[in-house]
Formats: C-alpha cells, sequence, structure tokens
C-alpha cells in the first residue's frame, strides 16, 4: 500500500511541476492572444502561490515536503532507492535530476520573476473584471 501511495504522491509531485512550468506559456501566450481565461486572478494567484513556494524552498535549503513525503512511504514500503512501478520510473526520470544547489536556486527564482513580470504585463483580474 506505502508503494502505492508513493507513486501518487510522485504523481501529485509531478502535476505541481506541469501547472508551474505549462501555465507560463500558457499565461504568456493567452496574455499575447487576449485569452480571457489567462487573466484569472485565481489561477495566477495559486501559479504564483505556486512558484513562490518552490523559490522559498530553494533559497532556504528545505527539501519539497512531496519528496519527504515520497521517500518516507517507500522507505516504509522497503524501498531505500528508486525501484518500483512504472510510474515511478518515468515520473522520477524527469522530475529528479543532479546540479549544484546554487543552479536550482537561480533557475527557480529566475522563473518566479517570469511569473511577476506577467502578473505585470498581463495582470490579472477578477471575474467580475474579465
Amino acid at each position: 500500500m506505502n508503494q502505492v501511495l508513493a507513486d501518487a504522491v510522485l504523481l501529485v509531485h509531478f502535476l505541481f511541476v506541469v501547472f508551474i512550468v505549462g501555465g507560463m506559456p500558457l499565461i504568456l501566450v493567452g496574455g499575447m492572444r487576449q485569452w480571457p481565461w489567462v487573466r484569472n486572478w485565481w489561477f495566477r494567484a495559486v501559479h504564483l502561490g505556486c512558484i513562490s513556494i518552490v523559490v522559498a524552498q530553494s533559497w532556504f535549503g528545505l527539501i519539497c515536503p512531496l519528496t519527504s513525503l515520497e521517500m518516507r512511504l517507500r522507505f516504509q514500503a522497503g524501498n531505500d532507492q528508486y525501484t518500483g512501478s512504472f510510474i515511478q520510473y518515468w515520473l522520477q526520470r524527469i522530475l529528479y535530476y543532479e546540479a549544484p544547489a546554487w543552479i536550482f536556486i537561480v533557475v527557480y527564482t529566475l522563473f518566479g520573476c517570469l511569473i511577476l513580470f506577467s502578473w505585470v504585463r498581463f495582470p490579472p483580474r477578477r471575474s467580475s473584471e474579465l
């Protein structure tokens, strides 16, 4: 059961990353093409909040709570390394990679700045303003 839960946490982690990374080009393209949904205040606030969490974690040297939870579940399932299901194998190949910590800090911070830029260039609006 812990193996299944660990895979579910990994999937949520992957979807979190897809939301942050995939949302950015959609916001930029949608802003230029005047798609009204990309200016939705709640969508944009959640998007900004998500990248803010990632940036803060990188600056403070914290490990993502989803990663910690997944690792704990895998340990409880008797897996001390990433060996397991198909979903686990492929999502980890996409999500986890090796690089010095400063590279992650710079990349996350620059991406966060891009998201802040999008708030200025294509400001979100409350549903009553759309």
